[in-house]
């Protein structure tokens, strides 16, 4: 029976998306997928950049329209895509980012240490595979493949994952969009034209060099400017600095920490394999649980937990300096002692309100994910390999930054 349900979704960056398959029908009306309008994409940015509360919902909502045009594009070129495959890359990213768990990246592999959201993607997709669900059991095996790059034609995969693929041309979009910092702003529609694949490997036009180079400009202009804007890096440290502290106080049986939610679990539970993670319990983790815990810790009997909270909650995050020069040990001295002279604590405990750390960026590698380019020739050439590519010059240069935070008050 033809499937006839269609739905609109009227997205403020892209403009209407069409959802026209029982598959990606049933990932969205999906729990597990649901969960994301209660994550932030861009986790602690909103304290400097107010509009920036979108969701991984909005994203992935977004790289899955990008994937749709991109895959109409090269079908017009005359790229063989069959609609299986079809459907199942835009599967894969509807999926690629349903492994986050609250405040995406701030507390990637601190909740749960040494697992990657791509690992709980992965799970978390293997797990919808085998749900006893007509629409969904065995659907998702080809997803799969192309997300895990098994599926012979790699061009897939790379829409997926890669240095131009469409998560990153919807995310520097959408986060330009919702903080209103112009410099993230790409002509994502004139990239995915420049599109074409060769030997099953993604490549772009030549005369497209200029807007990737514009694309991988403004993804360091956004990193730094705005992802890792010094105020953000203060306050994502100091809900780090929450979470290991509760952490810390768990492990010595400080029953004071329990919220009776699923974070007493996870709090309990942090150093936990992959294999053995409750999963029904992590896919109804999100970010009302963590900022529940934050709201009744600001009261906890221990000082540490308290102040940071209270910072957190009313905006009085870390004060964060970031430099182009490694910490020195007087630098670093100076900042501790400060502490010291303004808390009785312990040195154990003061390390949750003081400490350095590095933030890096490199936008371009030449690797084996290098952007290759289709030459009026017909030959394949890297990017960096081009005259003139500015890639070259800068953007493949590593950028290394060191910061000191300590609690302001």
């Amino acid at each position: 029976m033809a499937f006839t349900h269609r739905k609109i979704i009227n997205d403020p960056v892209h403009g209407f998306i069409t959802i026209n398959d029982p598959l990606i029908f049933e990932i969205i009306n999906h729990p597990f997928y649901q969960r994301l309008r209660r994550i932030q994409q861009m986790a602690l940015a909103q304290l400097v950049y107010p509009g920036a509360v979108h969701t991984r919902l909005h994203h992935s909502l977004g790289a899955y329209h990008l994937m749709c045009m991109a895959i109409n594009e090269l079908k017009d070129k005359g790229i063989e895509i069959t609609a299986d495959e079809a459907v199942a890359a835009k599967a894969a990213i509807l999926l690629h980012d349903i492994g986050h768990g609250p405040y995406s990246h701030a507390l990637e592999k601190v909740l749960l240490k040494g697992i990657s959201h791509e690992e709980l993607s992965l799970v978390i997709m293997n797990k919808l595979n085998a749900e006893n669900n007509p629409q969904l059991k065995g659907q998702l095996t080809l997803a799969i493949q192309i997300f895990t790059n098994q599926y012979p034609k790699r061009f897939l995969h790379q829409l997926i994952s890669g240095q131009l693929d469409v998560d990153r041309l919807d995310y520097l979009s959408r986060d330009s969009f919702f903080t209103g910092v112009s410099e993230g702003v790409v002509g994502y529609e004139r990239i995915l034209k420049m599109l074409t694949v060769r030997d099953n490997e993604l490549v772009v036009e030549e005369k497209g060099i200029n807007s990737v180079e514009k694309f991988l400009l403004s993804r360091r202009l956004m990193y730094w400017q705005v992802y890792r804007h010094k105020t953000v890096v203060a306050s994502e440290n100091m809900l780090v600095k929450i979470i290991e502290r509760a952490q810390w106080l768990m492990q010595k049986n400080d029953a004071s920490v329990k919220t009776g939610s699923l974070l007493d679990y996870f709090l309990a539970n942090s150093h936990i394999q992959l294999a053995d993670l409750d999963l029904a319990s992590y896919c109804n983790l999100d970010d009302t649980d963590i900022l529940y815990a934050v709201k009744q810790w600001q009261h906890n009997g221990d000082p540490i937990l308290s102040l940071l909270c209270k910072g957190l909650l009313n905006r009085n995050c870390f004060k964060c300096a970031i430099q182009s020069e490694p910490i020195q040990d007087a630098q670093w001295e100076k900042a501790f002692e400060s502490m010291r002279s303004k808390y009785p604590y312990k040195d154990e405990d003061l390390a949750f309100l003081c400490f350095k750390g590095t933030v890096s960026n490199t936008l371009y590698k030449n690797d084996n994910e290098t952007i290759k380019v289709l030459l009026k020739t017909g030959e394949i050439s890297n990017i960096s390999a081009i005259q003139n590519a500015l890639i070259v010059e800068s953007l493949s240069a590593p950028v290394k930054k060191f910061y000191i935070c300590l609690l302001n008050e």
